[in-house]
């Protein structure tokens, strides 16, 4: 059991031999070892016999507390090893608590010939030692705590020696500081791992969350549409005198029931539509057309304009203006952003216009209405959303209509702009290629 310390001449090419082996076997247990508390365990097994200790162990200091709890042992006696988890030494008391607390070496050359170390005395008969040398483990953050190493022979500890011992324990220090990095690395990678785990898991959920409530809104759009055609097919029938003359009154009446229906139809078609489009199931019809006249027949569907708004549409060139795409679509984009206009525009004037430039069919839609604040320009192409999202809000509508135009827009390869300042007015912008040509990439945006 006892180590018997093999003294080597000391000269300088000798210690700087011994430094670099003692060097070589801390990182050695570094690339080894997998926890902080491992780089110790290998590094006194290695170390140790190279200073000639018979024993030699590491005390970290707990966090928060006054106490050093032992974190590593070499060489000690089988019957102390059940006991040694449960070792521990008060900062400031004995060679270990003093180098952890004064941050510097203590050496004890013989333990029997120091009075202040009696409680040591019955140890070191047990064990077989005599001299003693504690170190603190010291980075640039503060103290992990000490190292110390017990020899068989009183020792004087020269300055050759002490200079060993203190390179062993900075890199031993320095060693387990990079582990227990490496260890919080470890960690945190694991937590990120798990958590985009959950971050996935939660955005599978949300998807299926997704996809039942457009499966949800399809399904309850056909079964609304079919009971509402009805409804206004009646209607325009009794308008016409089928069913017996109507009063002024009555005519009224039928009237604001037509068109109060009519809007409810167009809702739940945009909600068809903007469904169908979101699961992919969208056609198009690809056909040569004049852009022009897609924006008369715009004009024609569009709802809701005001008496006091003046309607201009900017005349084009003699040349005839074509365009490939899919006529009904564009139409819907167009009939969207002038109904859009009028509702916003309760007085002033509504411009329209068409350009070809660089093989981008333009089309402008320009009204003096109340604007839209910077802030808010940014939510007005999502679903269901609106400036005035409040119950109370002046403007009525679901929301959808800008958000299934510029849908199409990206689905034909185009897209939707804004200008707008709040009292001036708003100017959309529709640019659609002169040729639609199929991209997997732009449909998938225009789904997404």
């Amino acid at each position: 059991m006892n180590a018997t310390r093999v003294r080597i001449p000391v000269d300088t090419e000798d210690t700087a031999i011994r430094e670099l082996v003692a060097v070589r076997e801390i990182v050695h247990a570094f690339l080894t070892a997998d926890r902080p508390e491992e780089v110790f365990q290998f590094a006194l097994e290695r170390v140790s016999p190279l200073v000639g200790a018979s024993f030699a162990s590491v005390y970290l200091v707990e966090r928060g507390e006054e106490v050093m709890r032992l974190a590593a042992a070499y060489n000690w006696p089988e019957r102390f090893r059940p006991f040694l988890g449960q070792m521990r030494v008060r900062l400031g008391r004995g060679p270990s608590g003093e180098a952890a607390s004064e941050r510097r070496v203590v050496q004890v050359p013989d333990v029997f010939a120091d009075k202040s170390l009696t409680d040591w005395q019955e140890a070191a008969s047990e064990m077989g030692f005599r001299a003693i040398i504690a170190l603190p483990l010291q980075t640039r953050t503060g103290v992990l705590g000490a190292v110390a190493f017990y020899f068989a022979a009183t020792e004087g500890f020269d300055r050759v020696e002490r200079g060993l011992l203190r390179i062993v324990s900075d890199q031993m220090a320095a060693t387990a500081e990079k582990a227990s990095l490496i260890e919080e690395l470890r960690r945190a990678n694991a937590a990120l791992v798990e958590s985009n785990a959950e971050l996935e898991r939660q955005y599978v959920a949300a998807l299926e969350a997704r996809r039942l409530k457009d499966e949800f809104l399809a399904n309850m759009s056909h079964e609304l549409r079919t009971p509402l055609t009805a409804v206004l097919g009646y209607t325009y029938l009794i308008q016409e005198g089928l069913a017996g003359p109507l009063t002024d009154e009555q005519r009224t009446t039928l009237g604001q029931v037509t068109s109060s229906s009519e809007r409810l139809l167009t809702l739940i078609d945009d909600l068809l539509d903007l469904t169908t489009l979101k699961r992919g199931e969208v056609t198009l019809h690809i056909e040569s057309f004049d852009p022009m006249t897609a924006l008369h027949e715009a004009v024609a569907s569009a709802r809701g304009r005001q008496k006091d708004v003046e309607l201009h549409i900017a005349p084009v060139s003699d040349t005839p203006l074509r365009m490939q795409s899919d006529r009904r679509k564009v139409v819907r984009i167009l009939a969207n952003l002038l109904s859009n206009a009028f509702k916003f525009t309760p007085r002033g004037e509504i411009r329209a216009s068409v350009a070809i430039h660089d093989g981008m069919v333009r089309f402008t839609v320009q009204d003096t209405g109340i604007g839209i604040a910077p802030e808010a320009q940014d939510v007005i192409f999502d679903e269901f959303r609106q400036v005035d999202g409040s119950v109370t809000r002046r403007y009525g509508g679901s929301g959808l209509g800008l958000a299934l135009s510029r849908r199409l827009a990206r689905l034909l390869g185009g897209d939707i702009t804004l200008r707008s300042a709040p009292a001036e007015g708003s100017t959309f912008i529709v640019e659609l290629p002169v040729e639609y040509v199929p991209d997997a990439s732009r449909e998938a945006l225009a789904l997404s």
